[in-house]
C-alpha cells in the first residue's frame, strides 16, 4: 500500500475476559490512509480499537507507535500521543453546555475563574473550522438530539493533534448531508498524513472512502486487502463465512383499518400536527433529517413527551386513545425501540434474561414469584432466533457488543407480542448478517399482522423494508409515499422542503 514507515503495528495482539475475545492481531497503519475494520458484531472491532485507544489494556501481544513501543495507560495518555477515538456510544456529558463538553479538561481559565467568553468563543471558532456552526456552542449536549451529539463527539476528537483517528460507527445517526460532511473533514485529515480507522457495517461507505479493508470474525484476523481489489459480497463472505441472501421486496397490501392512525398530533414546533396511518401487516418507514421530529413523533405515542394537540387511534377504535406515559401504551400494546440503546433501552447491569423478559414479566410470576426456569427458558429461546452472541443468558447486557444489546432490546418487543411497535433506527450498529435477520423478523411480525412504525436514517433501509414511507421536515409530514412511488431524490427532496418553504398542506396527512 504505501512505502512509508508504518504509524502503528500491532503484533500478535490477544484480549481475554472469561473467554478470548481476540486472538493473534497484526496489523499496521500507514500515514495518510483509511483502513476500514469490518465484521459481525462481536468479531472484536470495538475491542481492538480501544486497545489502541488506551480505554483497555491488551493480554497478548505489542504495538509499536512508529519505532517505539506503545503501550497506553489511559484515554487521555493516548491522545497526548496522537491517537484519538469517536467510540459509538456517546461519551459526552448530557447537563454541560457543547463548548464545555468540546474543552472539558482543558477548559480555558485565569485565577481558577473558567473564562466563559474564551471558552465560548473557541469553540464557535472551532465548529465554525470544521463546518458546524449551525450548533448552538451555548446548547445543553443533553437537549441535542443523538445526530448532533455524534457531530459533537467527533468535532471534540478533530481538538489538538491527531496521527491516528478511529471513528466507531460514526454514521449510524447522521443523515447524508452529515455525512458528506464527515467524509470532506476526513479527506482534509489524510491530507495532512493522519491515519483514519474506520469502524463500519455500511459497506457502501467503505467502499467509497477506505484504501483498504480488514476483516474480522470471532475476534481473529480473516484477511486485509486493498479496497479497490475487492467487492462487497466478497467482504460479506469475509465477514460471516457465507453468502448472505438478499431479502425480497413485500407485495402492496390490501386495505384495511388503521391499526395505528394519528390525527392533528402535535407537540410545540417539534412535532406539529401530524396525520398518519398504518394498517395492521404494514411496515411504514419515516425518514427525515436529524432534528426533523422523526423521533419526538415516536415518543409522542408512546407517551414518554406529553402532546399538546391531535388524538390517537388505535385498532379502529373511534374514541382517542389515553395515552399519557409509555406503561399506559405498553397496556395498549404498544412497544418501542428507542434510538439510544444505552441509556433509554436497557437495564446494562442486568442480564439479558431480564432484559428481555422486562415488558412481560407478569407472565412468568405466580402468587408473586417469578418462575425463573420459564424466564431463562423463553429468554434463551429468543437468544437463538436472533443470534445473540453471549456466554449464556445470564450476562449482563453491559458485556454485550453494542449491536447484540440491540437486539436484545428488539426481543423484549417481540416477547411482549405487540399489535403496534415503533422502532427508531432499528439496525443502528447492526452488522450486515444480523441486519437481514432483524429485517426477516420485522416481515414476519407485519405477516402475523402487527402494524410497524419505522424510523432510521438510512433511505435505502427504509426503501428496502417499508411498504410505505412518510418524510418528516422541520416538525411536518411533508409527504408520504407508496411502494413504487419513491426514488432517494424525491424522498430527499421531501426531508428538505420544510426549511426552505412550509410544507404543503395537501401532503401533509396523506396516509
Amino acid at each position: 500500500m504505501s512505502v512509508q514507515a508504518p504509524i502503528l503495528r500491532l503484533r500478535g495482539i490477544g484480549k481475554t475476559y472469561a473467554t478470548p475475545v481476540l486472538s493473534d492481531i497484526d496489523l499496521a497503519l500507514y500515514p495518510g490512509e483509511t483502513l476500514a475494520l469490518t465484521g459481525e458484531n462481536g468479531a472484536g472491532k470495538s475491542t481492538l480499537s480501544k486497545i489502541v485507544a488506551g480505554l483497555i489494556p491488551a493480554s497478548q501481544g505489542e504495538m509499536l507507535l512508529g519505532d517505539t513501543p506503545y503501550a497506553p495507560t489511559s484515554r487521555s495518555h493516548a491522545e497526548a500521543l496522537g491517537i484519538r477515538m469517536v467510540m459509538q456510544e456517546l461519551s459526552l456529558v448530557p447537563t454541560l453546555t457543547v463548548a464545555e463538553n468540546l474543552f472539558l479538561g482543558q477548559l480555558p481559565q485565569r485565577g481558577g475563574f473558567i473564562r466563559r467568553h474564551s471558552l465560548f468563543e473557541q469553540a464557535a471558532a472551532h465548529m465554525k473550522a470544521i463546518g458546524l456552526d449551525r450548533i448552538d456552542p451555548h446548547q445543553l449536549v443533553g437537549e441535542l438530539g443523538i445526530g448532533h451529539q455524534q457531530m459533537v463527539e467527533i468535532a471534540r476528537s478533530l481538538l489538538g493533534p491527531c496521527r491516528l483517528l478511529i471513528l466507531d460507527e460514526p454514521t449510524a445517526m447522521l443523515t447524508r448531508h452529515e455525512i458528506d460532511h464527515l467524509f470532506r473533514q476526513m479527506a482534509r485529515l489524510k491530507a495532512e498524513g493522519v491515519s483514519i480507522v474506520y469502524i463500519s457495517h455500511r459497506l457502501d461507505e467503505v467502499e467509497q472512502i477506505a484504501d483498504r479493508v480488514t476483516v474480522l470474525r470471532d475476534g481473529r484476523h480473516v484477511a486485509t486487502h486493498p479496497m479497490s481489489s475487492m467487492t462487497q459480497e466478497e467482504i460479506v463472505r469475509l465477514m460471516v463465512g457465507h453468502d448472505v441472501a438478499e431479502s425480497e421486496a413485500r407485495p402492496p397490501r390490501p386495505a384495511a383499518t388503521p391499526m395505528l392512525r394519528l390525527e392533528g398530533l402535535g407537540r410545540g414546533t417539534q412535532v406539529q400536527d401530524v396525520s398518519l396511518s398504518v394498517q395492521p401487516g404494514e411496515i411504514y418507514g419515516i425518514a427525515g433529517l436529524v432534528g426533523s421530529g422523526r423521533t419526538e413523533l415516536l415518543r409522542l405515542i408512546f407517551g414518554a413527551d406529553r402532546k399538546d394537540r391531535g388524538n390517537i387511534f388505535l385498532n379502529g377504535n373511534p374514541q382517542p386513545a389515553r395515552i399519557d406515559s409509555p406503561m399506559s401504551a405498553v397496556r395498549q400494546g404498544i412497544g418501542l425501540i428507542p434510538e439510544d440503546r444505552k441509556s433509554q433501552g436497557l437495564l446494562l447491569d442486568k442480564s439479558i434474561t431480564l432484559n428481555t423478559t422486562l415488558a412481560r414479566l407478569g407472565r412468568f410470576a405466580r402468587r408473586g414469584w417469578l418462575n425463573l426456569t420459564a424466564e431463562r427458558q423463553s429468554s434463551g429461546e429468543y437468544v437463538q432466533l436472533l443470534g445473540i452472541r453471549c456466554h449464556s443468558s445470564e450476562q449482563a447486557a453491559r458485556e454485550l457488543s453494542g449491536g447484540n444489546q440491540q437486539k436484545v432490546v428488539f426481543a423484549r418487543w417481540m416477547l411482549r407480542d405487540c399489535d403496534i411497535l415503533l422502532l427508531d433506527e432499528p439496525t443502528r450498529g447492526v452488522d450486515i448478517g444480523a441486519r437481514a435477520d432483524i429485517y426477516t423478523q420485522m416481515r414476519a411480525m407485519a405477516d402475523a399482522g402487527k402494524a410497524l412504525l419505522v424510523v432510521s436514517s438510512d433511505l435505502r433501509e427504509l426503501m428496502e423494508i417499508c411498504d410505505r414511507i412518510g418524510v418528516m421536515s422541520a416538525g411536518c409530514l411533508a409527504g408520504s409515499y407508496q411502494r413504487g412511488q419513491w426514488d432517494q431524490q424525491t424522498l430527499l427532496e421531501a426531508a428538505f422542503s420544510g426549511y426552505s418553504t412550509r410544507p404543503q398542506e395537501a401532503n401533509q396527512g396523506q396516509s
